[in-house]
């Protein structure tokens, strides 16, 4: 189990990378801002990294990016996950940074084909890439999970499923897509939403128990991990996560 949340400053990521394992959490999924800094030089970065934040791997339990594939969105890719492969980060999440308006199936099939790649370079360094949905961009809809990931290679680039993202983009059976698409989940972001905003967990509109509930029936390697992306402090997001689950993660679920 995993927790994400964004930090202004220095001061909120100590607090964050000190906090999360008290309230249960077993490693964090870090926002850019968190491991930005250090990609220049991914190896040396890398060593860096520890020093400033020490080595406990549950730090880095997943890198998330928000990334075009231009020239200059390829290369950073490209630098992170350099970075995850030296840092032990496991996996890159990537949110891909382009605007949904206007594309045709035929761009979505050329963008799972470059993913794909991209993929199969990250696995030569060991870390897996999983494609971040988001509403606006090029994988939203239904239709859209389908036309892409008809087109991944096999066993090239995973799925993160992100709750949130989905209900705002209009996507109201989200265990269907869970299910659906299980065959390259690795990763879910549980996150609520209501009103144009993302809320702590149960204060929104997500039929979030229907969701764990599905979960319970997926492969042990899916990692869940709460994507706190609310108006809450840290503290408090920490705890009503730690609350929420607590009542309501089925206990076939692993907190590990």
């Amino acid at each position: 189990m995993a927790f994400s949340k964004p930090t202004r400053g220095a001061e909120q990521q100590r607090l964050l990378f000190d906090r999360y394992p008290a309230f249960g959490f077993a490693g964090l999924q870090l926002k850019g801002n968190q491991y930005g800094d250090y990609l220049d030089d991914p190896v040396v970065g890398a060593e860096r990294f520890r020093e400033d934040w020490g080595t406990e791997p549950g730090h880095v339990s997943s890198l998330i990016t928000m990334n075009p594939l231009d020239e200059a969105g390829t290369e950073r890719l490209r630098r992170m996950i350099q970075f995850a492969g030296a840092v032990g980060s496991p996996r890159v999440v990537l949110c891909h940074d382009v605007p949904r308006d206007g594309l045709e199936d035929a761009d979505l099939i050329r963008f799972a084909g470059e993913l794909s790649d991209h993929a199969e370079e990250a696995a030569v360094h060991g870390v897996a890439l999983s494609l971040h949905h988001h509403t606006g961009e090029p994988v939203m809809h239904r239709r859209d999970f389908e036309v892409f990931f008809g087109a991944v290679r096999e066993n090239t680039l995973r799925l993160t499923v992100d709750t949130g993202h989905l209900l705002r983009s209009g996507v109201t059976d989200i265990p269907a897509i869970l299910t659906d698409f299980a065959s390259v989940l690795d990763n879910i972001h549980l996150k609520d939403y209501k009103d144009d905003e993302f809320r702590l967990l149960g204060q929104g509109s997500v039929d979030l128990q229907s969701v764990l509930d599905t979960i319970a029936g997926l492969d042990d390697g899916v990692t869940l991990c709460v994507d706190e992306e609310s108006r809450a402090e840290i503290v408090e997001g920490l705890q009503v996560s730690q609350d929420y689950l607590t009542q309501h993660l089925p206990t076939t679920v692993s907190r590990a």
